[in-house]
């Protein structure tokens, strides 16, 4: 077992020491509808996304009988959509209630993961949406398999704008190299070698992969939240349960999902030899193994950096645990930053050349700065001074703002994951919540910020931030943000008379759907409080 903090709790954090009791009746039954509740969601949001989804240009479903109509009835389809979307984040904030850290009796981590397989299993068949980004993995994955280098040209120049893979891909992304690491194409190479220029099918192989890396979170959350005194099933609830994990990575299909999973999978494998330590020592001997382990974990992570380069950052707060192992001397976090990077360099290097892509990704991680969207911080902050500047007749020196702010971002990012790594270094802070802040400031001032991007920071602090606070925030932001994206992977530019009604007939729908669960639901007699049992150390 690791300490990860200095001893100090902080106010709300879940009490260690102690495990909530099992749900009685009355409350199994409020779990019952909370699952169904959100598995009928998830059924409609399927439904919807067959007209509201991010289809392929030859939609396959618009030729069939009865599911053709929904693609015909755009407003009725966005409608059925949102409906799902409010409903399963409703269903979502109720079983946060039954999770709740503290409680006397709360859901187990069995129950837990039957809730998550009873809603995601109707959104494996979604339409993707929210976004259409799984379309360029297939193009570029085509690049690949007929032996051209990805990382040169983009989907229109070697495959053809006529092509069924370009034809789906965002026409901003058509020319433009790919940005993702050479695991990550490897296998998008091993999907088209499968399926061909079939878009439903490489969505559909496409999906089981992402599925996969949400198995992974899976099982490396609870694992990891009882390392660091969290409750694994809150854990679960908001790094595994979480809306925008479902609306992004399970029905988005993006490949965040098989990085983070990689990525929390090393960690956790490389801290299962570690012995418990304190900030006084003593420091024990190395345990049968644990060097083995180390060394697997970070070739885990790297594997994670070699579909999105993030991950390579969990690398510096496990070094920083290692070092702390060790004796906590800066010239042990140096030899342990040598020997992780050694096994960095080897794994990329094996994974890059093996792939036969070369390092040819490495110039293109920043081709998502090409658009300028107003969620990324640094990027409003120009778009405000460039209008500002032409509010005062300055002239229109918007790209030059932006250009400028973000390089501002580039700056204050690395500074606040520096401070971090030197923070868990020193035993001030815990390393995985290190971890997700530092992530998450390193994306929130970048160049441009997805509602996917939080996940980067949301699941490895679900697993090490136990403070009340940080769960209240998590929840509303999560909440907030699956709400407001709609599920079409593109803009309302022309028909933005499409979503008030949309919004208001799901709206009302769900209003009506959840007043009839709580008073239709059934009721049973309140058992007596369950006793708080201590947990084993």
């Amino acid at each position: 077992m690791v300490v990860g903090d200095t001893g100090r709790r902080a106010r709300g954090r879940w009490p260690a020491g102690v495990e909530s009791g099992p749900l009685d009746e009355r409350e199994r039954k409020q779990l019952d509808v909370v699952r169904r509740f959100g598995t009928v969601g998830s059924l409609l949001l399927t439904i919807g996304s067959l007209g509201a989804g991010a289809a392929p240009v030859f939609n396959p479903v618009f030729r069939l009988p009865v599911l053709g109509l929904f693609s015909r009835m755009t407003t009725v389809s966005l409608a059925f959509a949102f409906t799902g979307v409010f409903m399963i984040v409703l269903a979502w904030l109720a079983l946060g209630r039954l999770s709740r850290p503290g409680r006397e009796r709360a859901v187990s981590v069995p129950q837990m993961a039957r809730t998550l397989v009873m809603w995601i299993a109707p959104l494996v068949f979604t339409v993707p949406s929210f976004s259409r980004d799984v379309y360029s993995y297939l193009a570029q994955s085509e690049i690949v398999a007929l032996g051209q280098d990805p990382y040169t040209v983009g989907p229109a120049q070697a495959l053809g704008v006529n092509h069924p893979l370009t034809q789906g891909v965002p026409t901003i992304w058509r020319d433009t190299p790919s940005p993702y690491g050479p695991l990550f194409l490897t296998l998008g190479k091993l999907i088209n070698w499968l399926t061909g220029d079939h878009v439903v099918m490489g969505v559909a192989a496409h999906r089981l992969l992402a599925l996969l890396g949400l198995a992974m979170i899976v099982w490396a959350l609870p694992r990891l939240a009882r390392r660091f005194g969290v409750s694994p099933v809150s854990a679960l609830w908001l790094g595994a349960a979480n809306p925008l994990v479902l609306f992004h990575l399970v029905v988005g299909v993006h490949n965040e999902a098989l990085a983070i999973g990689l990525m929390l999978v090393g960690f956790e494998l490389a801290l299962s030899r570690m012995p418990r330590v304190t900030p006084d020592g003593p420091f024990p001997p190395w345990q049968r193994g644990e060097l083995l382990w180390y060394a697997v974990g970070a070739g885990v992570i790297t594997l994670g950096a070699a579909v999105k380069i993030p991950a390579a950052l969990a690398l510096g707060f496990l070094g920083a645990m290692i070092a702390r192992r060790m004796g906590g001397t800066w010239k042990q976090l140096a030899a342990v930053a040598g020997g992780l990077f050694v096994v960095f360099a080897v794994v990329l290097t094996a994974t890059s050349l093996g792939s036969g892509l070369g390092y040819g990704w490495v110039a293109t991680l920043n081709t998502a700065s090409t658009v300028k969207s107003w969620m990324a911080p640094m990027t409003a902050l120009g778009f405000g001074a460039g209008g500002l500047g032409i509010v005062l007749g300055l002239g229109n020196h918007i790209d030059a703002a932006i250009t400028a702010s973000r390089l501002v971002g580039t700056v204050i990012g690395p500074l606040i994951t520096a401070k971090l790594l030197v923070d868990s270094f020193r035993w001030k802070l815990r390393p995985l919540t290190g971890l997700g802040v530092g992530l998450g400031a390193v994306l929130v001032f970048g160049a441009t910020v997805q509602p996917w991007y939080l996940l980067w920071a949301a699941v490895p602090l679900a697993a090490a931030a136990g403070n009340t606070r940080f769960r209240t925030a998590a929840m509303v932001i999560s909440a907030g943000l699956a709400v407001a994206l709609g599920p079409t992977g593109s803009g309302f530019d022309g028909r933005v008379f499409v979503l008030p009604y949309a919004y208001i007939a799901a709206i009302t729908v769900t209003v009506v759907a959840a007043l009839a669960c709580r008073r239709y639901a059934p009721r049973g007699e309140r058992a007596p409080a369950a006793s708080v049992t201590p947990r084993t150390p």
